[in-house]
């Protein structure tokens, strides 16, 4: 094949890209060409420089050295509206939208449709209706983006750069808060697009995504390309291996034997806006995990423990002592701990430094009259940090310098500066590299092995099988089913949760006696 033959089927070309923050290499030499109705996925640990060459790509940063070119066009760097003519959309990990207008007029930000002087806003409900149809999920283009949940604000984000006809369309770890059904609307959409000749690339740190949707694998490490060959010549064990440089024999660690005392009872609790109350209890070094679509109620039953969502009636007991509902300091008087679905949004507080995120919820504790004591501070922070293995330049330290793995770490290991007999986890390993990942489901295996008892919600089905004892599954804010271990170990336990949250279990695939006298 000839250079020009070459440079005709290349869409996308990013040439010997070099970027640095502060001095420190993010991205060191990356060349990577992208062919029209192509999906490359992009893998890497958080901080092997994914993000960063995208923002380049997509105009948000300049590169300190190299090109990017799109049908052979070089794009002035640092340029975002020169790229977006040039037909370059990203998706980002961290949702632009904007949460004080509805989900249509989100849709058409910048592109309103009018008649004369007003706007059309009849044309624009209509047609966000029809583009939203077509992820099979029901969402009211006229909802206020800050009412739904993070699955559905991404999924929206998604629609939105997928309808304005881009050439080269990047997503950004698309997935990572959204459930099996929304997976598979949006992988209609990239094969759609892929159709049309569209190039894309996906990151993300589920190697089932990358089998299910890429025609093409590129990895990064240390902000090198290490890796950049056909799906269909490497291996999972290739992937995880050139991402994180060695081998990773098991991702989740064995379950510890929970015990036979109940730590935490749930009796009867309405959560405000559910369809039934929930009753269920969770035994000492149990990990129980709560599966279900988006919507579902998950990330609200465990805010409802937590005291931070409204309940109207039941019981909540830890340790055999009543939890007064709707009060979070008496949920974290009573041991519990509570990680939030978005990290950065409620987990941690990302211009502080590592020592006073360790110390925000029990800042009580390390204070006299008001003043801080700095010493027992720092080292009880210190301590857990340690135990959880942060990776970290120290405690001053800013959390948002931190990579996505060890953001989580801070969040989980900051509850262990005090006692801790219930945690509460939601998504905790979303937005996670697949060797944090590993390290993280490792640090909640051991806190079960203290005998704490572990509530999960989680929307990635391995990792509901792989850790948990047993398995809720949720559908308006109700359990509808309870899987244990056996279940969890059933080669169709996925098209069992499927059925559950959607009410398919209640469908009978037996003909009923007037069709069999048919």
């Amino acid at each position: 094949m000839t250079p020009t033959a070459q440079a005709t089927e290349e869409l996308l070309s990013c040439t010997d890209i070099h970027k640095s923050f502060g001095g420190v290499p993010v991205l060191k030499g990356v060349t990577l060409n992208l062919e029209p109705g192509t999906v490359t996925a992009l893998a890497g640990e958080n901080g092997a420089g994914k993000s960063t060459l995208m923002k380049i790509i997509s105009g948000q940063y300049t590169a300190d050295h190299g090109t990017v070119s799109v049908k052979g066009a070089q794009l002035t760097p640092g340029n975002t509206r020169e790229a977006v003519r040039h037909g370059v959309a990203i998706v980002p990990q961290e949702l632009a939208s904007i949460e004080d207008m509805t989900v249509y007029e989100n849709l058409f930000v910048g592109r309103e449709l009018t008649v004369g002087p007003f706007l059309n806003r009849r044309a624009m409900i209509h047609e966000a209706t029809e583009t939203l149809a077509v992820f099979d999920v029901s969402i009211s283009p006229t909802a206020r983006m800050g009412s739904l949940p993070v699955g559905l604000r991404q999924i929206v984000e998604i629609v939105k750069a997928a309808r304005t006809g881009a050439q080269v369309v990047m997503l950004d770890e698309p997935t990572s808060a959204i459930s099996e059904r929304e997976v598979e609307g949006l992988y209609k959409i990239v094969r759609r697009l892929r159709e049309h000749g569209v190039a894309m690339v996906y990151t993300t740190h589920k190697m089932a995504e990358i089998r299910a949707i890429a025609d093409r694998v590129v990895v990064l490490r240390d902000g090198g390309l290490i890796l950049d060959k056909s799906i269909a010549d490497v291996s999972d064990d290739d992937i995880v291996t050139a991402m994180i440089g060695r081998e990773l024999d098991t991702l989740f660690p064995p379950r510890p034997e929970p015990g036979s005392d109940a730590v935490l009872q749930v009796r009867d609790l309405q959560v405000e806006g559910a369809s039934a109350p929930v009753t269920f209890d969770v035994r000492a070094g149990e990990i129980v995990g709560l599966a279900g679509l988006v919507g579902a109620g998950r990330t609200e039953l465990l805010e409802a423990i937590f005291g931070a969502r409204r309940t109207t009636a039941g019981q909540i007991v830890v340790d055999g002592r009543h939890v007064k509902r709707n009060q979070p300091a008496a949920a974290i008087t009573a041991g519990m701990a509570m990680v939030p679905e978005d990290r950065k949004l409620s987990g941690v507080v990302l211009s502080m430094s590592v020592l006073d995120n360790g110390s925000l919820p029990r800042l009580a504790s390390f204070s006299i009259a008001g003043w801080l004591r700095g010493k027992s501070r720092t080292k009880a922070v210190s301590d857990v940090m340690s135990s959880v293995r942060l990776r970290s330049r120290g405690l001053g330290q800013e959390v948002g310098t931190l990579s996505g793995g060890n953001q989580q770490k801070v969040v989980l290991a900051r509850w262990l500066t005090g006692e801790v007999n219930v945690l509460l986890l939601d998504e905790p390993t979303r937005g996670v590299d697949v060797g944090a990942r590993s390290e993280i489901y490792r640090i909640i295996t051991e806190f079960a092995a203290q005998g704490m008892a572990v509530l999960m919600a989680s929307s990635d089905m391995p990792e509901i099988v792989g850790l948990s004892h047993r398995a809720f599954v949720m559908r308006g804010g109700a359990l509808v089913g309870e899987l244990d271990r056996d279940a969890l170990d059933h080669p169709e336990v996925q098209e069992s949760v499927f059925r559950l949250a959607t009410a398919l279990d209640a469908r009978t695939d037996q003909p009923t006696d007037q069709e069999q006298a048919s």
